[in-house]
Parts: structure tokens; C-alpha cells; sequence
């Protein structure tokens, strides 16, 4: 059975992020936070989603990367890479989520919901910390709010739907944040030039490449956080 193993300078802070944020979940249960982008109005067209942002220390092949001091090597980040015959953000790298329902109480209903469906996450050993203020996805046009979780109890994931993911796996931190893996993704589309941070994943089923949205989200968390490392923002990737 996995062992349940806490970084306690990370799972303290990750909570005291989601304090600041003004959308705290109370100590001892998931529960469901105060209104936010489930019941906020939205403009015509835009569609209420949520994701899971669930850290933990699970991974047995832990980060050689030497990281900040509440940064652990073998600290995780849950991710999955989505299925290349989707419509929307085919073959993208993205934290476990979706739309919300309107079965769903709230974004951290939706969340953990979405999170079991395409995992097979056991959300009972998951502590919900909060959620993060609502983020605009204008290219598929939701607003989504992160829930920030942490993985007390480790299950075993995979991939559910072949059909949704083509893989489950847990990034170490300590990779994201390492110099040598961040990049600037650079995306020409419809004579615009998008440019966006980018994290370069080692998986042993295959590298992986974290842009767009998901990118955005750590990114700034990171930054938020204060564990983001110098880099250089010079070196840049072209998406086909």
C-alpha cells in the first residue's frame, strides 16, 4: 500500500497560497469553498470548468535536481497528456479537469470528479487546501478556477479513457523548476504570435512538453510560491 509521506515547508505554503487567495477550504475535509466561477456570471458563451492541482510526495524515481529547501525531490505535481484525436487541445500536457456539471456543488466537486474519472484517483486520500482565483481559457472559452490539493493518502493512477489521455504521470517539482527544462514556447496561429512559458517533462513512457494553459497556471504558481528558479528566457521552442 502507498505510504502516506508529507513535505511539510510545501504542503504549508501550497496551503497558505490558497489562504491568500480568499478561497480557503476548512481544515479537515474537502468540502466545497465559497462562491466562485461554479455560480460567478459569465459572459455569453464562456463555460464554468475547473482543474486539480494535486502535489504530493509519490514518486519513486525522485528529481536529481536540487531544488529549493521546500522543495523536495521526490515533491509531485499530478499531470496527464491528453489523447491526439481530441478536438479541443489535442496531445496537450494538462492538470486532471473539466467542465462543471450542473450535478456538481462547486469547482472542487468538479475537480475531484474529473480527477477520478480520467485517473482513477482515489479522492478520499486527497486534502483539498482551496481554490485559486477563476482563469480565462479564451482559446476554447471556459473560466476555470484551480483547486489546489494535497495528496495525503497516495493511490495508484492510470490512464481510464484511451479514448480521453494517452498517459497519467507524476512530474517531479524539482524537474519544473530546473533551469535546463524551461523553455519559451513561441505558437504562430492566424497571423498572431502567442509566446508562453514551457516545461520540458522526462516521463519513462516519453518526454513531454508543458505549454499553453497548464504552463501558464505553474508558472505562476511557481512565481507565486517564490520556488521559480533563474532561467534562460532566451531559449526558445517553436510549436509546430
Amino acid at each position: 500500500m502507498p505510504r502516506d509521506v508529507s513535505s511539510p515547508a510545501a504542503r504549508e505554503q501550497l496551503r497558505a497560497l490558497a489562504a491568500r487567495a480568499a478561497r480557503p477550504v476548512a481544515e479537515g475535509g474537502p468540502g466545497v469553498a465559497s462562491p466562485s466561477a461554479a455560480d460567478a456570471a459569465l459572459e455569453p458563451g464562456t463555460r464554468a470548468a475547473a482543474v486539480l492541482v494535486l502535489f504530493g510526495v509519490l514518486d519513486g524515481s525522485p528529481s536529481d535536481h536540487a531544488a529549493d529547501a521546500a522543495v523536495s525531490r521526490d515533491l509531485d505535481v499530478l499531470l496527464l497528456a491528453r489523447a491526439a484525436t481530441l478536438r479541443s487541445h489535442p496531445g496537450q500536457v494538462a492538470l486532471p479537469g473539466g467542465r462543471i456539471d450542473p450535478g456538481d456543488a462547486g469547482p472542487v466537486e468538479a475537480a475531484l470528479r474529473e480527477a477520478r474519472e480520467e485517473t482513477g484517483l482515489d479522492t478520499a486520500g486527497v486534502e483539498v487546501l482551496g481554490e485559486l482565483s477563476p482563469l480565462p481559457l479564451e482559446y476554447s472559452r471556459h473560466l476555470v478556477t484551480p483547486v489546489l490539493a494535497w495528496w495525503r493518502r497516495p493511490s495508484p493512477v492510470r490512464v481510464v479513457d484511451v479514448a480521453e489521455s494517452a498517459a497519467v504521470f507524476r512530474a517531479p517539482v524539482a524537474d519544473l523548476l530546473s533551469p535546463a527544462h524551461r523553455v519559451v514556447t513561441v505558437l504562430h496561429r492566424d497571423g498572431q504570435e502567442w509566446r508562453g512559458p514551457g516545461f520540458v517533462v522526462h516521463d519513462p513512457a516519453g518526454d513531454h512538453l508543458v505549454w499553453g494553459f497548464t504552463a501558464m497556471l505553474l508558472d505562476g504558481l511557481f512565481d507565486e510560491l517564490g520556488w521559480t528558479e533563474d532561467w534562460d528566457r532566451g531559449r526558445e521552442l517553436l510549436l509546430p
